[in-house]
């Protein structure tokens, strides 16, 4: 089932307070958004599905009309989540700029999303707020849900660059969820965009304890978000939820294992389109039956899903959905 804003805020609540994780999706085609979708059904966990700007522009095709490819995200996200009745799941915008703001109201005003992300961190600490008080004004209009954050997440992710890593100082987070308003919180802690391995990371596990503890010293249940998690341990991962982390999102994982799953299939299955040496043109037939993409791309989606539900196993989410 599709989760608006409001149904998705019971999610995160439930979250806060039984100490498990939501796994947050990245996605940019329907190979990604179905096997996501049964796997969050399978195991009976709710979960979220997010789009970056450039998932909305390659969505788009040729045009990479970032309003087009919004449109046709939300309307597979919302058609394949109707099949499912022990699962939710929203739909949000990772990591939409200032420059993107326009693109933002859109998509709350148009009711495509659950939830969106304001990424000021670039900006002076005042301007941040400046910009992400805007967002949650029009957004809680709405009923739609708003993620911020400030620090530097190092790495890249689509239009998000950062060579340098800037944590998060527990003080001015509880400042920007004071003046704000807003419903999550991105807490940078160490933790990177890409492929990375946790054991080799600077990872401050302890800080997201102290930013939690602040803001409930302060009656604040504002819930902490985990950027840039893909490689992490499942100690790691399972660290940071119990320090107050109730959204993980995950990418790289994905890509990684999609990859996996064609790669070896095409090295099994290469003569299907690739005539061999010791055959002639002649002789040589590509073989349909094997070539046909649905061979093969169920092979990467297979990949996923299985990916997906170890993920919400590890995250506590398995079972607890708000619709069980």
């Amino acid at each position: 089932m599709f989760l608006n804003g409001n149904r998705l805020k019971e999610v995160f609540h439930r979250a806060k307070k039984e100490r498990f994780g939501i796994i947050a999706s990245n996605v940019v085609f329907d190979s990604v958004i179905r096997p996501l979708l049964q796997g969050y059904q399978k195991q009976s966990s709710d979960g979220l599905l997010q789009m970056s700007s450039g998932a909305a522009k390659y969505a788009a095709g040729d045009s990479k009309d970032l309003q087009t490819g919004a449109r046709l995200i939300s309307a597979m996200t919302k058609t394949l989540a109707s099949q499912f009745q022990n699962s939710g799941v929203g739909l949000h915008i990772d990591h939409a700029t200032p420059n993107n703001f326009e693109f933002i109201v859109y998509c709350i005003e148009n009711d495509l999303v659950s939830s969106v992300m304001i990424d000021a961190s670039k900006e002076k600490f005042e301007e941040n707020i400046r910009i992400s008080r805007e967002v949650v004004r029009i957004a809680h209009q709405h009923g739609v849900l708003v993620e911020g954050e400030i620090g530097y997440i190092k790495g890249s992710e689509d239009e998000i660059v950062s060579d340098t890593e800037l944590y998060t100082r527990p003080e001015e987070a509880l400042e920007y969820v004071k003046e704000t308003g807003v419903d999550l919180f991105a807490a940078s802690v160490g933790t990177n965009h890409g492929v990375t391995k946790g054991a080799k990371i600077s990872l401050r596990l302890d800080l997201i304890k102290e930013i939690d503890d602040l803001l409930l010293a302060h009656d604040i249940e504002t819930g902490i978000v985990l950027h840039g998690a893909s490689g992490l341990t499942v100690g790691q991962q399972q660290q940071a939820i119990a320090n107050g982390v109730v959204k993980i999102n995950k990418d790289t994982r994905y890509q990684m294992e999609i990859a996996r799953a064609v790669q070896a299939y095409w090295e099994k299955e290469k003569d299907a389109i690739v005539r061999p040496d010791n055959i002639s043109e002649d002789d040589y037939i590509p073989d349909k039956s094997r070539f046909d993409p649905r061979k093969w791309l169920i092979k990467g989606e297979n990949a996923i899903q299985a990916a997906v539900e170890d993920l919400v196993q590890v995250s506590g989410s398995a079972g607890r959905s708000i619709l069980l």
